[in-house]
């Protein structure tokens, strides 16, 4: 048997193909949930992973998601939600997958192999960077290189695998090891694998976010407005934080060019736009001192 855990077979893979729909369907639920499960055994590797990308960001470096296949999606999903979510800028954040980014449908596996694109790409990394280096095998070769490069020119590397002992695991600053059980399609790491992966990544950059103060009281305060969804949430946060309607909220916001922070504190404190910058200034961007309310 392989000793990587995600080849191993499934305790209840013998026979899979003969069960009934609903049975498999079961088995696959259960998959998910297991793998799920095991991320909360990776919680210390996945804080201080945040707290070096907010050190990152905070400096002014930059943030590196590299892996290839279906890991390569994982991590481009939560890169490419930053902007969006908490107004990271993209000149802060680069996507390395191999093959680069799919514009169809297919995605060719032979990309994961080619650890000179990797190295040339990873060219440009600085020791204020950090790189998120995700592979379920922990051995891919593009992404052990990019990770071996990084960290060779002072970069922080996070290594997010899900086999123990392996070389991404190795040789990362903070390793988040997510010990999934063997997939029930044995090997099809987009499953169990690729839900722990998500899930870690999603927590490493919401725990960024709340180092660098875009969270407050559960609320994406430093969210990019763009929509109109987008626009109707940002009133409902300046409302419920600030106390007062709907209507103020969004007076609020028109004046403070649509930073939410910023209208909490106009709405709030009836400071001036630029007053409540410069407060903001004052507490690197955290809401709840500028408003004069402790922890």
């Amino acid at each position: 048997m392989n000793a990587k855990t995600t080849e191993h077979l499934h305790d209840f893979a013998i026979g899979l193909d003969q069960r009934a729909p609903e049975e498999i369907a079961s088995l696959l639920a259960g998959g998910q949930l297991a793998a799920a499960v095991m991320v909360q055994h990776a919680i210390s590797g996945i804080c201080a992973g945040a707290k070096a990308m907010a050190q990152s960001i905070r400096v002014g470096g930059c943030l590196h998601y590299v892996a290839a296949g279906s890991s390569g999606l994982m991590a481009a999903a939560d890169a490419q939600e930053l902007g969006g979510t908490f107004s990271i800028p993209a000149a802060q954040l680069r996507i390395h997958m191999a093959g680069g980014l799919p514009t169809g449908v297919e995605m060719p596996g032979d990309t994961e192999d080619d650890t000179d694109s990797v190295l040339l790409a990873m060219s440009d990394v600085s020791a204020q960077d950090t790189i998120i280096a995700v592979s379920a095998s922990g051995s891919t070769p593009y992404t052990v290189a990019a990770a071996e490069r990084a960290k060779s020119l002072g970069a922080s590397v996070i290594g997010i695998a899900n086999n123990a002992g392996s070389n991404l695991l190795n040789l990362a600053d903070h390793a988040v090891l997510l010990e999934t059980p063997p997939e029930v399609l044995s090997g099809s790491t987009r499953m169990g694998a690729g839900t722990a992966q998500k899930i870690a990544l999603n927590m490493l950059s919401t725990l960024m976010a709340v180092d660098l103060g875009h969270v407050h009281d559960g609320m994406m305060v430093n969210l990019r407005a763009d929509n109109i969804k987008l626009r109707h949430r940002a009133s409902g946060i300046v409302s419920q934080i600030a106390g007062v309607s709907i209507v103020d909220a969004g007076r609020a916001l028109d004046d403070a060019d649509g930073d939410v922070k910023t209208a909490v504190l106009i709405a709030s404190r009836g400071l001036t736009p630029d007053a409540a910058r410069v407060l903001l200034n004052e507490t690197a961007g955290h809401l709840r001192p500028a408003m004069g309310q402790t922890p």
